[in-house]
């Protein structure tokens, strides 16, 4: 069986709804902290279970049976997210898991400037002490980011964000069919995979100029400096936490460390990724 985490959310449930069209429903199981949301996958034979990272003894209950286990990255930061994730990789050895499978991230490294990459790293650390076979899905940086970066702008013509770098940003829909076609070609990579990438690195230099040839509207980069970024971001309401790591995105693009394109992404879907304007003219149509 193939058990998915974090089933409701955004990447989570479109890789099951791939994974279905690859293999029978009574192959799939989710671990989903409300099954209750759920309930769509249970009506279609999909197995579902009540999974807690903050309830260990749940995890281990819902992962029973796991030939592979999907490990979608949680919504967290620093101590508060590996924690979850050792949680999470605990519950799968004493639940007997065959392989283990990690949504982490391009540019994952010890040393990056970007909070979720080192928590990456930390996270590929503990799989490897498992001694279990385990592949780590380097995910290109999501599209839906920029996007909602953009999303002032959208209405102000303006695109007033600190200084960046190319970035390979990457639509949820490519992610969710290049995983589920290695959950169900099991073995396919050991360890970390190539980057999971969009087709092109682009800065936002770059995307002011997607929106205005999508659009047809003329739309301007203004870069600000990281502490009037971080001072806007405060008084709209973010955390100061929360305010430090979109800046550390900004500081990490600089720093080359989202920049890589690679076409394991396109090899493993069969098809190109979608471009980052189609992604944009997707969003803002809606």
């Amino acid at each position: 069986m193939i058990i998915v985490t974090g089933a409701t959310g955004k990447l989570g449930h479109r890789v099951v709804e791939r994974l279905l069209d690859r293999v029978p429903a009574d192959r799939v199981g989710v671990s989903v902290r409300d099954p209750r949301k759920a309930q769509d996958l249970a009506d279609r034979g999909v197995r579902v279970r009540q999974g807690s990272f903050d309830d260990p003894a749940s995890l281990v209950h819902s992962f029973e049976g796991a030939e592979q286990l999907l490990l979608i990255s949680l919504d967290r930061t620093g101590t508060e997210c590996v924690d979850g994730h050792r949680a999470a990789i605990d519950a799968a050895v004493k639940a007997g898991v065959g392989r283990i499978l990690y949504t982490s991230q391009m540019g994952a490294a010890h040393d990056a400037l970007f909070q979720a990459c080192r928590d990456h790293a930390q996270t590929e650390d503990l799989l490897r002490a498992t001694g279990l076979p385990w592949t780590a899905l380097r995910n290109g940086f999501y599209a839906s980011s920029a996007l909602q970066f953009l999303e002032s702008a959208r209405h102000t013509g303006d695109i007033a964000l600190p200084a960046d770098g190319p970035v390979a940003w990457t639509g949820h829909d490519d992610l969710a069919e290049a995983t589920a076609a290695i959950l169900a070609d099991e073995g396919r990579f050991e360890g970390p995979t190539p980057p999971l990438t969009g087709p092109a690195a682009l800065d936002f230099d770059a995307l002011a100029e997607i929106a205005t040839r999508s659009t047809g509207r003329p739309f301007t980069r203004t870069v600000l400096p990281d502490a009037t970024f971080r001072d806007q971001a405060l008084a709209h309401g973010a955390p100061a936490p929360i305010a430090d790591l979109m800046l550390s995105i900004f500081a990490a693009a600089r720093n080359g460390e989202f920049t890589a394109v690679d076409p394991t992404l396109a090899e493993l879907t069969g098809t190109a990724p979608a471009t980052f304007a189609t992604l944009l003219e997707q969003a803002w149509s809606e």
